[in-house]
This record gives C-alpha cells, sequence and structure tokens, in this order.
C-alpha cells in the first residue's frame, strides 16, 4: 500500500504544479497586458478585440490542464492497479519501483516546461506569433448624432472600456465642442410708452409728438411715425393730430436721409390728407415731397409712399397747379417703373386729367415715344383700363377746350402729338376691340364711339 499512496502523493502534486503554473500564468500575463498591449491612444478600438483573445487563451489553458489531470490520473490508477496484485508479484514490483517513480518525475518535469513554455510566449518574453496591435483596425471618430459625451463611436461598444477592467489612461474627450464665440449683442434702448396699434387720446397723441420732436434715435422716431399713422386712419384723430400741431412735426422727418423714417412720414401725412383741413397744412411741403418721389430709387417703398401722397393730394383741384412742372416725370415713370409704379402713377394722372384747367399742360408734355406700348393686349387689365381712361379724358378735354385747331402750339415729342396726331394709338386701341376680356373690350367700345 505504501507503492499507491506514494503514487498518489506524486499526482496529487503534479495537479497541483500545474494549477500553480495557471494561476502564475494569468496573474503575469494580465500585468503585462496593462503594460504592453494597452495604449492610450487606441484603448478603446481594441477593448472587445482583446476579451475575445482572453476567452480565447483561457479555453486553451483550460484544455491544457484539464489533460494534465487526466494524464495525472491515469498513472495514479496505473500504480493503484499495481498494489492490488498477488503477494507473489510484490518482490518483481518492488525492483521496478526506482524506474517508475523515475518516470513519472520526468513526466511532471516535462508538462511542468511545456506550461512554462506556453506562459511565456503569453506575456512576449519568447517569440510571439502574433500580437493584437497587428490585427487592430482604427475607426475613424465621428461626432455623436444627437448625444452628448462618450458612447458615440460606432466602432466602439458603449461602456466596453469599464467592462474590462483595464485603467484607461488620460481620458481624451474627442467630442469636446470649444465654446461658441461670444457675438456682440445689439441691445436698442426703447423707451416709447405705446403700443403702434393704440387707439391714443388727444393727451397721449401730444406724448407722442414731444417725442417725436425731441427724439433723435431712428427707431424711436420710426416707432412714433408708425403710431401716428395708424391714429391718423381715424377721423376724430385726424383732426385731433392737426390741432395740435402735429402735421409740422411729422413734416419734418421727410428732409432726413434715412428712407424708413421718410416713408412712415409720407404714410402719416398721407392718411392726414384725407380731409380738406390737413391738405392746406400739407400743401406746403408738396413741393418737395414730388422732388423726392421722382430722385429716390425706382420701384422703392419711398416712391411708392410719395406717390400715394400725391395721389390723395391731387384728388381736389386745389393743388394740382403745384405739379404741373413735374408731368414729364410722371410720364417717364409709366415707362419706367415696374407694375405697381405704373397703376399708382396712372391714377395720380387720371387725377390731372379729369381737371380740363390742366390739359393744357398735359398736352404740352413731353413723353417717350414707348409710351404706346402700354396699349398692348398682353398688358394686364388693369393697365389697360386706366391707360384707356388716360386717353378718353384727354381725348374729351381736347374738344372741349378747342384744342384740336392749335396744332402748332405743341411739338412732335409731346402727349397731344402722341395721342391725337400720330395715329398710331387710334390703330392700337383699334387693335384691343378684340381682346378676352369682357370689361376691357366695353371700355373700348367707348373710347372708339367718342372719336
Amino acid at each position: 500500500m505504501g507503492r499507491t499512496r506514494d503514487a498518489g502523493c506524486v499526482a496529487a502534486g503534479v495537479v497541483i504544479g500545474a494549477g500553480a503554473c495557471y494561476c502564475v500564468y494569468k496573474l503575469t500575463w494580465g500585468r503585462d497586458e496593462n503594460e504592453k498591449i494597452w495604449d492610450d491612444d487606441e484603448e478603446a478600438n481594441d477593448a472587445t478585440e482583446t476579451r475575445m483573445d482572453t476567452q480565447k487563451r483561457a479555453q486553451a489553458n483550460s484544455g491544457t490542464v484539464a489533460a494534465a489531470r487526466v494524464e495525472a490520473h491515469s498513472v495514479a490508477n496505473a500504480e493503484v492497479n499495481l498494489g492490488v496484485k498477488s503477494g507473489s508479484n510484490l518482490k518483481a514490483e518492488a525492483n521496478m519501483a526506482a524506474p517508475i517513480g523515475g518516470g513519472l518525475e520526468a513526466k511532471a518535469k516535462a508538462l511542468f516546461n511545456t506550461l512554462k513554455q506556453q506562459a511565456s510566449a503569453k506575456m512576449g518574453k519568447g517569440s510571439r506569433v502574433g500580437t493584437v496591435s497587428g490585427t487592430r483596425s482604427l475607426v475613424q471618430s465621428l461626432p455623436c448624432p444627437g448625444g452628448r459625451g462618450g458612447g458615440c463611436h460606432p466602432g466602439r461598444a458603449r461602456g466596453g472600456s469599464k467592462s474590462s477592467g483595464k485603467p484607461k489612461g488620460k481620458s481624451k474627450n474627442k467630442n469636446a465642442r470649444p465654446p461658441p464665440a461670444a457675438y456682440p449683442v445689439r441691445r436698442i434702448k426703447f423707451n416709447f410708452p405705446y403700443k403702434i396699434d393704440d387707439i391714443l387720446g388727444a393727451a397721449d397723441l401730444q406724448k407722442v409728438l414731444n417725442i417725436l420732436e425731441r427724439s433723435n434715435d431712428p427707431f424711436i422716431q420710426e416707432v412714433a411715425l408708425v403710431t401716428l399713422g395708424n391714429n391718423a386712419a381715424y377721423t376724430f384723430n385726424q383732426n385731433a393730430i392737426r390741432e395740435l400741431g402735429g402735421v409740422p412735426i411729422i413734416a419734418k422727418m421727410i428732409k432726413t436721409k434715412d428712407p424708413i423714417i421718410r416713408e412712415k412720414a409720407y404714410n402719416a401725412l398721407n392718411n392726414l390728407s384725407v380731409i380738406s383741413e390737413n391738405q392746406g397744412k400739407i400743401k406746403t411741403y408738396i413741393s418737395q415731397v414730388c422732388d423726392d418721389t421722382m430722385i429716390c430709387r425706382l420701384d422703392s417703398a419711398v416712391q411708392m409712399a410719395g406717390l400715394r401722397l400725391l395721389t390723395n393730394m391731387t384728388v381736389t383741384n386745389h393743388y394740382q397747379h403745384l405739379l404741373s412742372y413735374s408731368f414729364p416725370d410722371f410720364f417717364s415713370l409709366l415707362f419706367l417703373g415696374n407694375h405697381f409704379t405704373k397703376i399708382q402713377t396712372m391714377k395720380l394722372i387720371i387725377n390731372f386729367t379729369e381737371n380740363p384747367a390742366m390739359t393744357k399742360e398735359l398736352l404740352g408734355s413731353k413723353v417717350p415715344s414707348e409710351l404706346i406700348s402700354l396699349f398692348n393686349k398682353e398688358r394686364d387689365r388693369e393697365i389697360l383700363l386706366n391707360i384707356l381712361t388716360i386717353f378718353e379724358n384727354i381725348n374729351d378735354n381736347i374738344k372741349s377746350e378747342g384744342f384740336a385747331s392749335s396744332k402748332r402750339e405743341f411739338s412732335r415729342s409731346s402727349l397731344f402729338f402722341l395721342f391725337k396726331e400720330s395715329g398710331v394709338c387710334v390703330k392700337k386701341i383699334k387693335a384691343l376691340i378684340n381682346h378676352k376680356d369682357l370689361v376691357v373690350k366695353v371700355k373700348v367700345l367707348k373710347v372708339l364711339t367718342k372719336l
């Protein structure tokens, strides 16, 4: 039984030695991996791959230990079987004890050396067959689509570096963005006490007029003018603003260089000019408004506001003579302006054509020959109706005032020659007899019956 006990002890020693080698291998390889394989710059990209390699190595090592255990177990069984034989063979087994014991020790040493070589190869002290860095794939960092912080890299699992249990070294926040640049904020000082759409009484209107007169801030001036213009849309406030002396204060703003201020001033004066009492106050500035309307930018908001104010001021016959020197400029706008400028200018000219006293100045005005193109059937319906109205009124005034016989008084570039003597205008009107619009067709027939 002594042999059996010795064989069991040897087998147990082999198993314990193999386990100790495995523990040394695990501890030593793990520490060396922290020092050699882990890289600060590429730590997150190979976290998953390192865990897979660790699992494969653990499975391989566990298989090696299992094989050693099986081999030791078979040796122990063989020795035990030797002990259960008949006593007649004990002497022969005793003579063979030394060689058998030497074979087990050699096998244990060989197994230990094999495990040691494998551990050395894993630790990098021997020749390395393959490294993690040799198969590492670097993925370009992309910004996180809708998240803040880490965990948004396309080739990195969220929280993978934490599950590996390895230090990450210096943390580099690749998604960190620099703070936005501090843009200068324009702060507007606003001390206006009313809203622009408030309907104010006389006391409040006086306050607004005082603010407009004393303030040099363009923003305050604009808000005050819009407030006065909105209140001037009501009849009771039209009289109140005039009685408070508001017309000169508002008209003073048309001398500024700011086009927005001038536009708002024209709009306020336009609403005030509805009643004749206010027109008597505004007539002082009508020539200045006309000059500014002609020299400002074509088709601009200032020009449109000025034309509307002039149209309101010429509804009656009292102040039309103040604008007779600008007739050639008005006819030029009919040719140069856009659709809205043409319409507004035609409304202004129609006011003059309805006053027979202004017929001679109109007929003598120098007009561009391209004005005849307004009678084209491709024109807008409103333009055709307005130009036909202008021709009809002038034709009626020529007959009533007796200008048909005084041909020598007008030049070939005058409106009289274009409308009456050339005959081109009449041909253009006759061509509109087949116009697709019924209203235009009726207007053409009415004009032709008066020729």
